[in-house]
């Protein structure tokens, strides 16, 4: 007998039919109106020049909106404590599922962060040696650096019935953190001289800490503490009365009748300045610290952040600092090696979480290594690591160019991870430039056709091969071969760098040519940063551009970062015969309304505030009355609305011209920033672009050797060229150029190349080839070699 079919089964289930994301009137920053459909379970890359509106459509629009609508979940109360979102501005979003956003935001912030503990991979191991660990020294919190050991006995109450009993009772919690340096693994040691002048008072602007000027609010209770004179000079200054400017206890006074807490100078800046990474602190803050402060291994836990009696509870002869400072991928196969059935759900979890580090390319870090010492591309594949075991099905993951930091080797292991990704139901986004991973999408969205105002637009929404020939700026790039020099430059005399041993180099010896481009290549974690910012010596005349993130407000633009709003501001003063504060809208000139912001924030308490036009300045941020003073022709607002290659033009001739300003407008337009508004907010910048801002700010400096780490980072296909014209120029005028990169036209580019590996960790950190390109890929002898090699079409 035939089985019957239920007609109704065939046919599509009404829940099946949301297979797709739609994107309706998209119009944040410059998106022009865009409208998308992107298949859901599907990889979907998004590319174009940078500037074109990609991550605007993906992490200002898609990726925002999933976030607000899961936080609107929560009640009020759990809102509160919540980042407060505004809700994109865009038409229609239909279909989207929860986002979950792995960006290039280097991790750390505390100085207490570290690999271990940024992915709950040390809360397992602290688990571990509190179960198996000889001598048994207390729980898991006895093997953590971030809990100090306590006792303390007293009387206590204890109420039974009617009567009420007074007991002595004692408590003790054993925690793992070093007493002598509270957990951090480093002393410090105050330059006093770098504090203050000794030979002024206080009144006399004796304090050299930054924000502690005479007329600053930290300057005011130290000069009216009442515990020293303030117009006595410091020198002059009792035994008693210089410990208590450097060292006395909080203690409550009371200064121009208001109660404050005076504290010495010395615990002071270690609770506001020490209790942070260093790298995450503002330019010159980060400046005092390093002139003022020594920090030294930690003489009593020997830099392992734990207490002696976490240190002397060990599992086959390892304790659990040794654990932590192994190489990743040896403690993974030091786990593996632990049969013991009682913990054997923990051993399986750790053992999968260290695997996880290796799969994805990290496998030469340790556990020990501080989070805010992670270059981006590290700090995100760290975060992939929490999600590469997760559970979940029908997520939308969001990828901020995952292939930043990786060699051509490990690029494909990372298309792989994206694929497995997809493959368990999930969307995956990926915003990305480099052609070998475009080349793994199954949908791709081009935006376009240029950038900033000349973007935002999509111009190709297709299949990877539709791309190739669509004749769209990307499509025509995407087959683009960079070509070996036929003439290399000769050096003009080298940097010696001898038995450089930081972090896994390997007493590398090695001579950097100068007056030419050199390129420093090999696998992530060979040592390349280590050998270039970690053993260059001192006094090398080196300007070094790496990849942190610029720090600035909403406030801050290309104009104010770049030192550009100077001499425009003070030719518009000298134009009208005013002050040049009044051009400032930050200062005098400032719209009262808006207090010079353009926009006007309402805070809407547990909802999300709304930014909306001033309608006094009508966002031109400034007084109507310094609008009335023109330069060229032009009002300030009009000045800081023009493209950088509208103001070059226009302070270059006629009656604007400003060689002052020309200058910085020049170099902005050789990074490729020509798009760029004057006046455009650094918090709506890419994180290339904010690199390449940088690098323009940095190309004034007077240094012979420059640094660049990884310039390539957020560059289209077709700004690479022109990347390479300007490290041309760079060293055609004399400067020296030392480049970390890993893109293949930059290697075939370079005048000589320095390969490090063979492997990362500790099988790297050894210097594996020297010489030219041409001789690179006619020796094949290393992966980069190979790779190439291939590349060129040798």
């Amino acid at each position: 007998m035939a089985p019957r079919t239920d007609p109704q089964s065939a046919a599509l289930h009404a829940a099946d039919r949301h297979d797709l994301i739609r994107v309706h009137g998209a119009r944040e920053n410059n998106l022009k109106d865009v409208s998308v459909e992107l298949p859901k379970r599907r990889l979907t890359v998004f590319t174009g020049v940078s500037g074109s509106g990609k991550s605007s459509l993906v992490f200002a629009t898609i990726a925002a909106e999933s976030q607000r609508m899961i936080n609107e979940t929560y009640s009020s109360f759990v809102q509160g404590f919540m980042p407060t979102l505004a809700r994109p501005d865009v038409d229609v979003l239909e279909g989207l599922t929860t986002a979950i956003i792995v960006d290039q935001e280097r991790m750390g912030g505390d100085a207490r962060s570290t690999v271990g503990t940024a992915t709950d991979a040390n809360a397992m191991l602290r688990i571990l040696f509190s179960r198996l660990g000889q001598p048994q020294i207390g729980p898991p919190g006895a093997f953590s650096f971030n809990v100090p050991s306590v006792r303390a006995s007293g009387a206590i109450t204890v109420e039974r019935g009617a009567s009420s009993k007074t007991e002595k009772a004692t408590f003790t919690r054993t925690g793992g953190m070093c007493p002598r340096c509270e957990g951090r693994g480093s002393v410090s040691d105050f330059d006093l001289t770098a504090l203050y002048d000794d030979s002024k008072s206080l009144n006399e602007g004796a304090l050299t800490i930054p924000g502690y000027s005479v007329d600053g609010w930290y300057g005011r209770i130290f000069a009216g503490c009442g515990f020293f004179d303030p117009d006595k000079p410091i020198r002059r200054f009792t035994k008693a009365q210089l410990h208590d400017l450097l060292y006395k206890e909080p203690t409550r006074i009371k200064v121009d009748n208001i109660n404050v807490t005076y504290e010495g100078l010395i615990p002071r800046i270690q609770k506001s300045y020490l209790s942070k990474d260093v790298d995450a602190m503002q330019p010159h803050i980060r400046a005092f610290v390093e002139r003022a402060i020594t920090f030294a291994t930690c003489p009593e836990c020997d830099g392992t952040r734990l207490a002696e009696a976490a240190r002397s509870s060990k599992i086959n002869g390892i304790n659990i600092a040794d654990a932590c400072a192994m190489q990743i991928s040896d403690l993974a196969d030091w786990v593996r090696g632990l049969a013991e059935p009682s913990v054997a759900p923990l051993l399986t979890a750790l053992t999968h979480t260290l695997d996880s580090f290796v799969e994805i390319g990290l496998g030469y870090l340790s556990l020990n290594r501080p989070s805010g010492t992670l270059s981006g591309g590290e700090a995100q594949r760290t975060k992939m690591i929490r999600h590469l075991g997760s559970s979940l099905t029908d997520v939308t993951y969001v990828f901020d160019e995952p292939t930043i930091g990786l060699h051509p080797h490990d690029i494909a292991r990372m298309n792989d991870l994206l694929l497995r990704l997809r493959d368990k139901g999930n969307t995956v986004l990926v915003v990305e430039h480099k052609p070998e991973a475009i080349a793994i999408a199954d949908h791709v969205v081009d935006l376009g056709p240029g950038a900033g105002t000349a973007g935002g637009e999509v111009v190709f929404e297709g299949t990877v091969e539709g791309l190739r020939s669509s004749g769209t700026l990307t499509g025509r790039h995407l087959d683009d071969r960079a070509t070996l020099k036929d003439k290399v430059r000769t050096a003009t005399g080298a940097l010696q760098i001898r038995g450089a041993n930081a972090n896994n180099l390997q007493d590398v010896d090695v001579d950097i040519p100068l007056g030419v481009l050199v390129v420093l290549t090999g696998v992530a974690g060979s040592g390349k940063s280590s050998l270039v910012h970690g053993s260059i010596p001192a006094g090398a005349d080196v300007v070094s551009i790496d990849q942190t993130a610029i720090r600035g407000s909403r406030r801050s633009n290309p104009a104010t970062y770049t030192g550009l709003l100077e001499p425009i501001r003070k030719a518009f003063a000298k134009a009208n015969g005013v002050k040049p504060a009044l051009f400032s809208a930050n200062s005098e000139g400032a719209c009262p309304t808006c207090n010079g912001a353009g926009v006007i924030f309402t805070d809407l308490a547990m909802m999300a505030g709304v930014a909306s036009v001033c309608e006094e300045c009508e966002g031109k941020r400034f007084q109507a009355s310094v609008l009335e003073y023109r330069f060229g022709g032009r009002d300030i607002s009009e000045v800081l609305a023009m493209s950088v290659t509208e103001a070059e033009a226009f302070f270059g001739a006629g009656d604007a011209r400003t060689p002052a300003a020309h200058n910085i407008l020049r170099r902005l337009a050789d990074v490729g920033l020509g798009y760029l508004s004057l006046g455009q907010p650094l918090t709506t910048l890419s994180g290339g672009e904010r690199q390449r801002l940088k690098l323009a700010t940095h190309m004034a400096a007077n240094g012979g050797v420059y640094v660049l780490d990884e310039p390539t980072t957020g560059l289209h296909l077709a700004d690479v060229e022109q990347l390479l014209g300007l490290l041309d120029r760079l060293v055609d005028s004399g400067k020296s150029v030392i480049v970390i990169e890993h893109h293949q036209a930059v290697m075939a580019h370079a005048d000589w190349i320095i390969d490090l590996g063979p492997g990362a960790g500790h099988d790297g950190g050894r210097v594996v080839f020297e010489g030219t390109p041409a001789d690179l890929v006619e020796a094949r002898s290393t992966l980069t070699g190979e790779h190439l090699a291939a590349y060129v079409g040798r």
